[in-house]
Order: structure tokens, then sequence, then C-alpha cells
């Protein structure tokens, strides 16, 4: 499986209207969490970063958050924030442009926010300008670092030190609240907020 652990500036370029990074003039460390809410992992999540006193922010997908609103409610009500990540978690390089505006809006109903994630980072561009238009004025938020707690061919191990070589002030970090990734993410979150908190970082949530 091949994917940027660090996204390259030449793709940033590429897409200068997406949101990659934030301020890196601070000490600010931005983590998501995709593909929730899931009652036991994202339920996971919220106690380590309660610890901390620590932000994030959860992309997530419709389907889910009608399943598990409580867990979805306990994100909002614990000050994180929430962004939208399609009804059914599709892949916008295989979907019909209309299916996917469509299933986009179909999660709006569940999850109030202005902020977009492509599922897998796939989205086409008649897509991205569908949604980001006057009357749909979503912000595509794409990211710094992929942990990689979704790979299979590695371990917790490697997870936990993707972020930790490759982190800088500004990153925005993506993590899972699913099954897929939950022994990567349940070693590599802990050791993550302890290590940059002690080292001064504020963990925040995407405005």
């Amino acid at each position: 499986m091949f994917y940027f652990v660090k996204t390259p500036k030449w793709l940033q370029y590429l897409y200068p209207n997406r949101l990659w990074e934030m301020d890196g003039a601070k000490k600010e460390i931005y983590l998501t969490f995709d593909d929730g809410p899931h009652e036991e992992i994202t339920g996971f999540v919220l106690d380590e970063l309660k610890k901390y006193n620590a932000e994030a922010t959860f992309f997530c997908i419709g389907n889910n958050v009608i399943k598990q609103p409580e867990v979805y409610e306990r994100i909002i009500a614990e000050g994180h924030a929430v962004g939208n990540h399609t009804q059914q978690h599709l892949n916008g390089y295989k979907t019909n442009d209309k299916a996917y505006v469509q299933d986009i809006l179909e999660a709006s109903k569940s999850i109030k926010s202005n902020l977009f994630r492509p599922p897998y980072g796939r989205i086409k561009a008649f897509q991205a300008k569908a949604i980001t238009s006057v009357n749909r004025p979503y912000r595509i938020v794409m990211w710094t670092l992929l942990s990689g707690d979704f790979d299979k061919s590695i371990t917790p191990k490697r997870c936990l030190e993707n972020v930790v070589f490759k982190i800088s002030n500004g990153s925005i970090i993506v993590f899972h609240d699913s099954e897929k990734a939950a022994e990567k993410l349940m070693y590599a979150l802990p050791k993550i907020l302890k290590l940059f908190s002690d080292q001064g970082y504020r963990f925040k949530k995407l405005p």
C-alpha cells in the first residue's frame, strides 16, 4: 500500500484551496479522527483527550452518526469539532458526481458543520467545486500527516513513529476511530498526547 505519510509540498500547491496545515508559528497540533463515531473506540479517544484537556476534530460518517447518536453528542458536548465525511464513506473517484454530492448533503442532515474531508482523500474537481459554492460553502480539509493506523502492514510502533518523527507546528494529523485502526490508534494516541503535552504543545480543534 503506497501513501505519503507526510504530504509533499507540491501536492499542497496543486490544490491550494484545500486545508493542509495550520499556522506553523504556534506550538499547536491538530488531531483529526475519521470514520466514527464508534461506541467503544470513539469513547476511548474522548477519554484520552480529556486527560490532557486536548481538543480534536472528528470527521464523521453520516450512517455511523445515526447508529451512535449518543457518542456523536458526546463529541460535541466535550468541546470538539465535527466534520462531514459523507453518508456512506464514498470514494469520489469511483462515484457519480451527482450521487457523491447528494451523499454529502444526506450526511449534512446529521452533521452540522462546514468542514468536509473526502474519504481516502479522493474527490474530483467537479465534486469539489460543487460543495465549495456559495450555496454549499464547505471547507475541504486534507492533512499534513497520515498516521497509517489503517495500514495492516505496519506495526503500532511504526504508526507512532510516523507521527513523532514527522510532526511540525500546525500539523493536521489523521487517525481513525474505527475497528480497523483500533490496535494502532490505542497504542499511539496516548503516547502522542503525553509526549507533546510534556513539550508544551496544545492540541486544538479545527476552526
